[in-house]
């Protein structure tokens, strides 16, 4: 499975000052670690974030948000996003600013 390049390079572009980030191939997509956690990752359909398992059922009334399914099980902590590398900054920030906080407190 192929990851969006543009959209990793988009990532990388907003996540560039991030301390302790490394970046890995990971679930078919290229993911965005912090301190060894993964935060975010750019898919072949989006991307797929780390989040606050508190918070994640009121981040799925996003029109853009969906669950990340993995065999079968739906996982609590993780969220599709539904975007590419046209989606504007200010649609990204947030949600990168949520996986930061959430991938900093896993660890």
């Amino acid at each position: 499975m192929a990851y969006d390049l543009e959209l990793a390079d988009r990532l990388r572009d907003l996540l560039i000052a991030e301390p302790d980030l490394t970046e890995k191939r990971m679930f078919g997509g290229l993911a965005f670690l912090i301190g060894g956690a993964m935060a975010v990752a750019a898919t072949d359909d989006g991307l797929l974030l780390r989040v606050d398992p508190e918070e994640r059922d009121e981040l799925m009334g996003d029109p853009l948000a969906g669950p990340w399914i993995m065999r079968g099980k739906e996982l609590r902590g993780w969220v599709r996003l539904g975007v590419d590398a046209t989606t504007p900054s200010r649609t990204l920030e947030p949600w990168l600013e949520r996986a930061i906080c959430a991938a900093r407190a896993s660890r």
